[in-house]
């Protein structure tokens, strides 16, 4: 059977249980993914002082072909997007402007720094995002930045926050699309600290600091982001899930939430709609903890689709805003994008193609067996074949055989680098 004819028959499934898939499928192609450049590089960026690998953050591999130059990376990234079904969204740290050979410090980053992005998004029509770079610096090597005892450290790196919410006003008015410029800090202790509270004060007073410089809203979005332990911090992270709810909900900032900075018997699925009760708006960060917090390419198992699955039924997807965040390099890079992506579009599409009216429905009158029977008797309907119509009428590969496109990338790009 065609995937034209295979889709008609899959359809019919799903019709059966009142699902619209035509309207699933006008949906989808609606929500942006903010695919993040890092991915590509190892988290190495171009800076001309290039630091190592801080903060925190660790990438395993060697394969070649990694992208050493912004047009290198660029390439790159059209080459993943060319596999993926949608119009979506670069996410940028701070290490990535382009600076002309020329030294130049993270507080004193300009947006001419990324104008060579901003040109490349609008050809390419791409919303941006972006991310101050605390890490992998002089300033930050005890693993302290904007919560640093020493005022001269945090005024270093309250200036690189400013700075970079800058860029991402920036990008928003010359793309059109708000851009999210979200602060992570690697802060935290290793060994039981004799006081959690000070840090935490120098923290929010630095953010305080930061956001009382003004930008228009109109074009960047502020957010915060938490962890719960990384490699030097595992006893203590000044930026918890409590410390930036809090900041959050009482500074009128968007709350990310990364699937790998919590518990492993916590699940973010579980909080998206506790958050939406108080927030106009979450974003996320989604990569797969192994353990902890390892940033694996996003598989699609079952918390990812559980993610899917509370942003549809709850109707969120105008309300999260859904980034990614993995790095590995013991794979194809490209190959690592196109499989973490298109997972999370498959995520959404397998929440939009459930009945969940009715199994609302279901809960609500105690019917409890037949809402059990029901979810998992969907699991093996035909989602594929739909998700195979997708992918036709977007004009991206089929199935796998979007590899034959990155083999061949490899063999006349990724194999001719040093």
């Amino acid at each position: 059977m065609t995937i034209k004819g295979n889709f008609e028959w899959a359809k019919e499934e799903y019709e059966k249980w009142g699902v619209d898939v035509e309207e699933a499928l006008e949906k989808l192609k609606n929500v942006p993914i903010s695919i993040h450049c890092w991915q590509g590089d190892d988290v190495g960026g171009f800076e001309v002082n290039k630091q190592e690998l801080s903060g925190g953050i660790d990438v395993t591999g060697n394969y070649p072909g990694k992208a050493s130059t912004p047009d290198e990376l660029r390439s790159d990234l059209e080459m993943a997007l060319s596999l993926i079904p949608g119009q979506h969204r670069i996410n940028l740290h701070a290490i990535y402007g382009e600076t002309k050979g020329e030294v130049v410090e993270r507080d004193k980053l300009k947006p001419e720094n990324f104008e060579n992005w901003v040109n490349w998004a609008k050809d390419n029509r791409l919303g941006l995002d972006f991310n101050p770079t605390l890490f992998s610096h002089p300033k930050a090597d005890d693993g302290l930045t904007l919560s640093h005892p020493d005022p001269s450290i945090r005024d270093f790196w309250i200036r690189h926050c400013i700075a970079s919410r800058k860029i991402g006003e920036y990008f928003g008015k010359e793309l059109g699309t708000p851009s999210v410029t979200n602060i992570w800090v690697p802060d935290g202790y290793k060994d039981i600290p004799s006081d959690r509270l000070t840090p935490r004060k120098r923290l929010k007073e630095s953010l305080d600091e930061i956001f009382s410089d003004e930008v228009d809203e109109q074009y960047n979005v502020d957010a915060v982001e938490s962890k719960l332990f990384g490699i030097g911090s595992e006893a203590y992270v000044v930026g918890s899930h409590e410390f930036y709810m809090g900041y959050a909900l009482k500074n009128d900032k968007l709350c990310l939430l990364d699937t790998g900075h919590y518990h492993p018997t916590e699940v973010v699925s579980n909080k998206i709609s506790a958050m939406l009760l108080y927030s106009d708006q979450v974003a996320l960060h989604v990569s797969r903890p192994v353990r902890w917090d390892s940033d694996h390419v996003v598989a699609l198992d079952d918390e990812l689709k559980e993610i899917g699955m509370e942003i549809v039924r709850n109707d969120a997807l105008d309300q999260v805003r859904i980034g990614l965040d993995f790095f590995d390099a013991s794979i194809n890079r490209v190959a690592a994008w196109t499989i973490g992506t298109r997972n999370m579009i498959k995520a959404l599409l397998y929440g939009l193609l459930l009945p969940n009216d009715h199994l609302k429905e279901l809960q609500e009158a105690g019917n409890f067996t037949d809402r059990l029977a029901l979810m998992e008797e969907f699991k093996t309907y035909p989602f594929g074949a739909i998700w195979d119509y997708y992918c036709e009428e977007m004009n991206v590969p089929v199935k796998e055989t979007w590899l034959n496109d990155v083999r061949q990338y490899e063999e006349e790009v990724l194999s001719k680098r040093s």
